[in-house]
């Protein structure tokens, strides 16, 4: 059955559910319960699940201008809005706003909208992958939120999580994609932190792991699972979870998110991986272009000057390259840096990236010229986010370097130790900074969300 047939099933189900459980007598409660049964049975399965029967009236995304509301910033692109200056200097003791401890182990990015964060998690030891919300001032966890119990499987890279991916909110709804019993589920929760609707998208085929944040436009959602056993790039409506349109896509292990930029004078939904750079229409699907160059697996996510969109990856070979974005199949220049796993910032017509090995880099993004590069130390999972002039790039032990975002030569503003790991992108709007990290205690493990700015 499919998604959309399976949220019809839902819905009918529950009516059944409904009318049955309110008769009288022992035949009234065996067939209401044995109604239970089917209903849970098709929601473990997928499908879209309506928590209440009706869906709410789909309204507009709306966010705050002082937001970080999904996966790489309200321009998609790692740059934070304007607004006050973020700390460029901080430890576990100085400029903390609040800290709150996170449950299990995740690398998804904090979401930032109204008073609110927003987190992914998942507690190996319950088998439990849920979603958080804490209070953006106090820094209070208000309510934790299951998606998904048990189902969980412990292949994959030691580095990954099942909780890689970030959270996206529309200002009303949140969306959260989660790897779960060897398939792929999109899920939206309203915000309380009640489950709407919940969609299998698709099997999944475990290689290094999954971490595909999904993206929002317009009326739908956007949610990507490439694999070894089965690739799809799906659109979904925000309001019900059916599948609006879909391409399948090769079948062969990638972690990109697909991200919406503004190219060549339109909106374009890109991809990159699978041996491909992959544009398509955000309202209809339409392939707009695509052309073989990416290499087969790339985990950052595409930046844009406007004119050229940059692919990066680093399996089997170490790759970046800036491609036209009109359709051309024009590649302007490209190298063999290895920019893998850390997503890159462009800024004022130049290129910034962070090589997986510790290397920060410049180039002009127009020709590919390179202006500078720095060792700075360490390895990088985590992405560049550029503040103001300042560009923050934190290691895997915590480590962030703070540089300033000039093609005149590396200019280091400050470090800053925090935590003993993190894999997670800091997020910074409104003057401060949200920070995933791990800390190390007692020979345990434990997560903590940090607020740093001055109080």
């Amino acid at each position: 059955m499919d998604p959309i047939a399976d949220s019809n099933c839902c819905c009918c189900l529950g009516r059944v559910y409904q009318r049955l459980s309110s008769g009288r007598g022992l035949w009234g409660v065996l067939v209401a319960g044995l109604a239970t049964l089917v209903v849970g049975f098709t929601l473990q399965r997928g499908g879209e699940t309506p928590a209440h029967g009706a869906f709410p009236k789909l309204a507009p995304i709306h966010v705050g201008e002082q937001d970080w509301p999904w996966w790489r910033g309200p321009s998609r692109n790692g740059v934070a809005p304007h607004g006050p200056p973020a700390p460029l200097a901080w430890s576990a003791t100085e400029n903390v706003v609040w800290k709150a401890e996170v449950p299990g182990k995740g690398h998804g990015s904090p979401t930032v909208v109204g008073d609110r964060v927003y987190l992914t998690a998942a507690e190996p030891d319950r088998e439990v992958q849920s979603v958080l919300c804490f209070d953006r001032a106090t820094g209070k966890r208000l309510w934790q939120s299951t998606v998904h119990e048990g189902g969980f499987t412990t292949k994959g890279n030691q580095k990954s999580s099942l909780a890689s991916s970030s959270v996206a909110c529309d200002g009303e709804r949140l969306y959260a994609t989660f790897l779960n019993r060897e398939a792929v589920f999109v899920s939206c929760l309203d915000l309380s932190g009640a489950l709407l609707w919940q969609t299998r998208m698709t099997d999944f085929a475990l290689h290094q792991g999954f971490a595909a944040s999904p993206a929002l436009y317009g009326d739908l959602v956007y949610a990507t699972a490439d694999s070894k056993g089965n690739g799809l790039f799906a659109a979904l409506r925000r309001d019900t979870g059916e599948i609006a349109w879909k391409h399948e896509r090769p079948k062969l292990p990638n972690y990109t998110s697909p991200i919406i930029l503004e190219v060549a004078g339109r909106p374009q939904v890109l991809l990159t991986g699978c041996n491909l750079v992959s544009s398509y229409d955000p309202e209809t699907g339409k392939k707009l272009w695509e052309i073989p160059g990416a290499t087969e697996e790339c985990v950052t996510s595409t930046v844009t000057d406007g004119t050229v969109v940059f692919s990066s990856g680093g399996y089997p070979r170490d790759h970046l390259a800036a491609i036209a974005g009109d359709g051309s199949g024009k590649v302007v220049w490209e190298n063999k840096s290895r920019v893998y796993v850390p997503s890159m910032v462009i800024h004022n017509g130049y290129l910034y990236a962070v090589l997986d090995a510790g290397v920060a880099m410049c180039w002009k993004a127009s020709d590919g010229t390179e202006m500078w590069k720095q060792r700075l130390g360490g390895t990088f999972s985590s992405s560049l986010v550029l503040a103001g002039n300042a560009l923050y790039a934190t290691n895997e032990e915590g480590h962030t370097f703070v540089f300033r975002a000039s093609p005149q030569g590396f200019e280091s503003l400050g470090e800053n130790q925090l935590g003993d790991s993190t894999f997670s992108t800091p997020v910074i709007c409104g003057g401060r900074i949200y920070h995933r990290v791990a800390h190390e205690i007692d020979g345990r493990r434990q997560e903590f969300l940090y607020c740093l700015g001055t109080k």
